[in-house]
């Protein structure tokens, strides 16, 4: 582990849109800056993701000064949105949790829509310090995180990659590797480590934060969508269900939570604490 180090790192300001890859982040309680603030929900308020709208791979959001977010598409003029003004909530139900929002502008509605072709509308979380607690079964008191999946930070790692890359090129469904990292949508990768061997860890520092390793990914139908194309294969669930299946879960990455905040740059060395 003495080279590992912090290869890239990834901010998705709008859930399930692509996302900016910067050179350092702030790393706040409940995740990177700006990380999936911002998420589509459907008419009966259950946020919506490329499980359900894979054609969202193809758009992106980049943050603003101020929290705002910069959409595009293709064949879609670009749109800027605000952060909405204080105002009555609405609940956005993220895995069945109801998670109070803020919803955007009428155009900023109405432009998701389009994308996707069903009414959506877009929501902000104005104060993820109380919005959204962490579940309690991996998680300290007070705990909270954005509209991540379930944890402020998602960890993978390039030697897991290429050692699940080899694994594919030899299976069923070879024609489908490599796989690129941004199939798995991760906050940071890492390399310079041996494959899997962030399957140990519990306490990790890159740079001058501490993180704590809250539980393994359980990778579901997004790691198979093209997030150049947004059409979907087999891989890498197909793999993974043969070679990393734990209790019914498959698996790829680890979740992170910051134990105390900082900032994180690309080339930061990586620790194993514990």
């Amino acid at each position: 582990m003495g080279n590992a180090r912090l290869r890239s790192i990834h901010v998705h300001p709008v859930k399930a849109f692509r996302g900016v890859s910067p050179r350092e982040v702030v790393v706040e309680p409940w995740g990177p800056a700006g990380d999936r603030r911002w998420a589509l929900i459907d008419d009966g308020g259950k946020v919506v993701t490329q499980r359900e709208q894979p054609r969202l791979a193809l758009a992106a959001a980049e943050p603003l000064p101020g929290g705002g977010v910069r959409l595009s598409a293709p064949g879609r003029e670009p749109l800027e949105v605000a952060v909405p003004e204080p105002a009555d909530t609405v609940p956005a139900s993220v895995f069945g949790t109801k998670v109070p929002a803020v919803p955007a502008s009428a155009a900023a509605h109405a432009w998701c829509s389009g994308l996707v072709g069903a009414a959506v509308r877009l929501v902000h979380m104005d104060d993820p310090a109380v919005r959204r607690p962490l579940d309690p079964g991996h998680a300290l008191p007070g705990e909270t995180v954005s509209f991540a999946d379930g944890f402020p930070l998602l960890l993978t790692t390039v030697a897991s990659l290429d050692a699940l890359n080899g694994l594919i090129a030899r299976g069923d469904h070879a024609a489908e590797a490599p796989l690129p990292m941004n199939r798995f949508r991760p906050n940071m990768v890492v390399e310079g480590t041996e494959p899997w061997a962030e399957d140990d860890w519990s306490r990790v520092a890159i740079g001058e934060v501490v993180f704590r390793v809250a539980k393994a990914c359980a990778r579901c139908v997004v790691t198979t969508t093209d997030q150049d194309t947004a059409r979907r294969g087999r891989e890498p669930l197909h793999t993974l269900a043969r070679h990393r299946r734990v209790g019914g879960r498959l698996l790829f990455g680890q979740n992170l939570v910051p134990v105390a905040p900082g900032t994180v740059r690309v080339g930061d060395p990586v620790r194993v604490l514990s």
